[in-house]
């Protein structure tokens, strides 16, 4: 017995500082006695109190507590606490953003204790020096970023252990014996946060769901979704729901709408595209104008308030692109059917209606609900052909027919006539200071098992331009015509701040090392410069490197209520109206503008602010999942070509290794230091380059260089290369 009692007399207690710092601070007025602190930590071994006893005289030497009487202690209310976001590094570093202090405050691994990547915590700094950074302690997480993880499942007899994917989430989960509901060894599942005791390394957790065998597609494709909550199903309440939805135009509604279903009308997107949610119409006036109607599907129509369609399409706010499927905002049988503007139908739409001149000016606008009648669809290759030939006979090669197809002459006119509009609009955008991002779109061939077979670049040409200018021009003059009123009303527009100066002078140190140089004078010198070194790094080996800083230097666009402009587009005032289908932030607009028109009062500018909040973090963790899934096509291609030599571009360089950039199919991986067996490589951060010890052969930011695949982890979606040697 006595050899238990001393083997349990040793037992150390995890955290005990944050431990006793939370008994005092849940009741800060208090004084507590060492007796108190054990009874509310449940320590009740001599041990444990003596453990208590010291951590209390310890706290109080770092001024942490106060002893207001013999063996009596409080907190001290003092100026170091605060609360932020707490942002972990693969490494296990934390650094909590905070709104009180400018710069972020470090914390170690040994002091992030039980916080998660992303949780709001509350975080304890140190005293520190001048100039020093702020480092810290986190003494309590306030609210979880989030409960569910994506992980592999290890299956011991009584009990289980789940390794999240994340690299940021730097613990596993214990899983008790009754709680792994079936999940196999080596599995990918969906863990569940239920607790983390102050004993415990770990978090407990529960299986929720079997993603399936880890390297499988749908499991990695699954596993993307869930490891952001997105949804890939639709609850079968809400599929219920819109499939008794009354889908029929009565002449009843078309009564209440502008009817131009006998105006020139038409509709430009991809070939492979399921959904038309925006479509032109055109008409020449007598007066020598044009009568240009930018026609949007009216999804606010049929998405009703306060129905378990419109709770379901507010919680999703957006559709997410993978790469091998869609996973939409709205079901099937209103995204692509319903509410698709799709050829030789009638449709409800919301429309943006502008009389304009030859040098685009606007006489006249109008707004309101419509009924519209598409002439044709055309994909973006046969609108491109119209626009470089001037003709309108289709070729059966870009045909959607895949039949040589002859257009109507007055569609060919008005195809040619918008494209001349849509270029002197985005001159007069450039003018005015806009940013001209084209980066390259990756996309893939699939074969019928979604196994890439192929990859190929997109970019944006004169028919994707024109339809572009066409949206920016309608989604403008909505957020103007609301935002210029007074007095102010509630509105939901698209803002974007500008550009870091820290970012932008990071930038500029970069490009100077491939000779391109920015002007960081003012906003004027700021753009054009940046302008001109994004068109001078086109088709260079150096352009998506320059074009990834370039982006990471501007500020995220986001939803507000708060009108700020748009600094990339160089708009007072923008907003989202044109794809109600795809973003819940248009189907707000459109209910917004339409209570206005019919002169209902501003609506609740909290309630509106909240939903847009929700709006730019859904589109944040799509967009992740976006990338992820590029990711993960793209190891899985590089996977299959393990044995070839591939040429990059060195696209970062770190003290641990060298990161490429595959020139033909833009995966990125990482050629670790230790792998370079010519020599011993340290890292020189000012030069951006890695040089050999002895040899003084060195590997610069933007140097080609040929690699070959070491491994491909479909799993961890990483890619690490062998180095084979710089181009002869």
């Amino acid at each position: 017995m006595k050899k238990k009692k001393n083997r349990k007399s040793k037992t150390k207690f995890k955290n005990l500082s944050q431990s006793v710092l939370n008994v005092l601070k849940q009741d800060p007025n208090k004084n507590f006695n060492y007796k108190q602190v054990c009874g509310k930590l449940s320590i009740t071994d001599s041990s444990g109190r003596n453990q208590v006893i010291k951590k209390l005289h310890q706290l109080k030497a770092k001024g942490k507590i106060e002893e207001v009487d013999r063996g009596k202690f409080k907190i001290i209310k003092a100026i170091d606490y605060y609360t932020g976001t707490i942002d972990i590094s693969s490494r296990g570093t934390g650094y909590v953003i905070t709104n009180e202090l400018q710069e972020d405050i470090m914390v170690p691994k040994r002091s992030v204790g039980q916080a998660l990547h992303g949780d709001e915590v509350e975080v304890y700094v140190y005293h520190r020096r001048r100039g020093q950074q702020p480092e810290g302690e986190i003494t309590k997480v306030i609210k979880r970023n989030k409960t569910e993880f994506v992980g592999e499942i290890e299956v011991l007899e009584k009990f289980a252990f789940v390794k999240v994917t994340d690299p940021k989430i730097t613990t596993d989960f214990f899983i008790p014996g009754r709680q792994i509901n079936g999940a196999k060894d080596g599995q990918v599942v969906l863990v569940e946060f239920v607790e983390w005791n102050d004993k415990q390394d770990s978090p407990n957790g529960r299986v929720k769901e079997i993603l399936g065998d880890p390297g499988e597609h749908d499991t990695e494709i699954h596993a993307i979704l869930a490891q952001y909550g997105l949804p890939y199903e639709f609850p079968e309440r809400v599929e219920e729901f819109t499939q008794k939805l009354d889908k029929t135009i009565s002449e009843k509604e078309i009564s209440k709408r502008r009817d131009m279903r006998d105006t020139l009308t038409y509709t430009i997107d991809p070939a492979d595209a399921k959904d038309f949610d925006d479509a032109l119409s055109f008409k020449k006036l007598e007066n020598g104008r044009y009568e240009i109607g930018i026609h949007i599907a009216d999804v606010s129509h049929y998405v009703q308030p306060d129905t378990p369609l419109d709770e379901e399409a507010y919680e999703r706010a957006t559709s997410v692109y993978l790469v091998d499927r869609v996973v939409p905002m709205l079901p099937e049988v209103l995204s692509n059917g319903v509410c698709s503007l799709n050829p030789h139908e009638d449709k409800l739409c919301f429309s943006a209606v502008f009389e304009m001149d030859e040098k685009c000016k606007v006489h006249k606008e109008w707004f309101g609900r419509t009924v519209i009648h598409s002439d044709q669809r055309f994909a973006y290759e046969e609108a491109q052909h119209i626009i470089e030939t001037q003709e309108g006979i289709i070729p059966e090669e870009i045909s959607l027919s895949r039949k040589r197809t002859t257009i109507k002459p007055e569609i060919v006119e008005a195809t040619l006539k918008l494209d001349e509009l849509a270029k002197k609009m985005r001159s007069q955008r450039m003018r005015d200071g806009a940013l001209s991002f084209d980066k390259t779109e990756v996309k893939f061939t699939l074969n019928e098992n979604a196994e890439p077979t192929g990859v190929y670049f997109k970019t944006s040409k004169d028919a994707n331009k024109l339809i572009e200018e066409f949206m920016l021009l309608a989604n403008r003059k909505v957020a103007a015509f609301i935002g210029k009123q007074s007095p102010k009303k509630t509105f939901v527009y698209r803002i974007h701040d500008e550009p870091n100066d820290e970012k932008l002078s990071a930038l500029a140190k970069v490009v100077t090392k491939f000779g391109h140089r920015l002007d960081l004078r003012d906003r004027k010198t700021v753009t054009k410069s940046l302008n001109k070194l994004l068109k001078d790094v086109q088709g260079n080996k150096e352009q998506n490197m320059v074009d990834t800083l370039a982006i990471r230097t501007m500020s995220k666009a986001e939803y507000s209520t708060q009108n700020i402009g748009h600094y990339g587009l160089a708009f007072d005032y923008y907003s989202h109206f044109t794809s109600p289908i795809r973003r819940y932030p248009d189907v707000m607009v459109h209910r917004l503008l339409q209570h206005y028109l019919d002169g209902g009062k501003s609506r609740s500018e909290e309630e509106y602010e909240e939903k847009c909040h929700h709006s730019t973090n859904m589109e944040i963790l799509a967009t992740k999942a976006e990338r992820d899934s590029i990711k993960y096509m793209q190891i899985k291609f590089m996977k299959d070509h393990a044995d070839e030599d591939f040429l990059g571009v060195i696209s970062g360089v770190t003290d641990w290794g060298i990161y490429v950039e595959i020139i033909s199919n833009k995966c990125e991986g990482m050629v670790r230091l230790g792998d370079l067996d010519d020599d011993s490589y340290e890292y020189v951060e000012e030069d951006f380059a890695v040089v050999g010890r002895r040899t003084k052969n060195t590997y610069t930011l933007g140097d080609e260089v040929y690699v070959r695949v070491k491994n491909a982890d479909l799993v961890k979606k990483h890619l690490d290369f062998w180095m084979v040697g710089k181009p002869d």
